[in-house]
């Protein structure tokens, strides 16, 4: 989903120099970045991830060819930004204690009482490259291409992804209906 041309001007006078429509940019990114990354590294991580992805962002706007596709290229560096924290968190837990405090990190979210699909973004059973792909394509309502581009893969993965995803929902909720 290309950004509007409002947003596109503004990308283009932040690649020029303006500060403020840098700040502008910057700031009209930063709770759609927080959703999103929140659902792949956690609440704890979310904050880092997210200030770091500005920081790229604000240093690498000038490589930015075209300004429309602002949003995409973001999301990208987030979701590049979010799973290298994911590998570092998990060599620094394999190096400091072993496989139990992986299983450990990986039960200590209980899911919230929203939604399934929500429930199912906070779920154990979810891997972090699958939930990338349902929140992209659900929550922030980027078409599967777009999910493609962002993640930087094939079409293909992207959509395997999202039916892996959306098989482990069917089961949650079948669960559900069991209890």
């Amino acid at each position: 989903m290309p950004i509007s041309s409002d947003d596109a001007r503004r990308v283009l006078r932040a690649q020029c120099g303006d500060r403020d429509a840098l700040e502008a940019v910057l700031r009209s990114m930063q709770p759609a970045l927080l959703r999103y990354v929140t659902r792949i590294v956690g609440a704890t991580l979310a904050d880092d991830v997210v200030q770091d992805t500005l920081i790229i962002v604000a240093r690498k706007l000038n490589w930015l060819e075209e300004p429309r596709l602002f949003r995409a290229w973001a999301f990208r560096i987030a979701s590049r930004v979010a799973f290298d924290y994911l590998r570092k968190a998990r060599r620094e837990l394999i190096h400091e204690t072993g496989d139990a405090v992986l299983e450990a990190l990986a039960a200590r979210e209980p899911p919230p009482s929203e939604e399934a699909l929500a429930a199912l973004l906070t779920s154990e059973r979810l891997s972090p490259a699958s939930r990338a792909v349902l929140v992209l394509h659900f929550q922030e309502e980027m078409p599967l291409a777009e999910v493609a581009a962002v993640l930087e893969l094939p079409l293909g993965t992207v959509k395997s992804r999202l039916a892996y995803g959306l098989k482990a929902l069917r089961q949650q909720l079948g669960e559900k209906r069991s209890l």
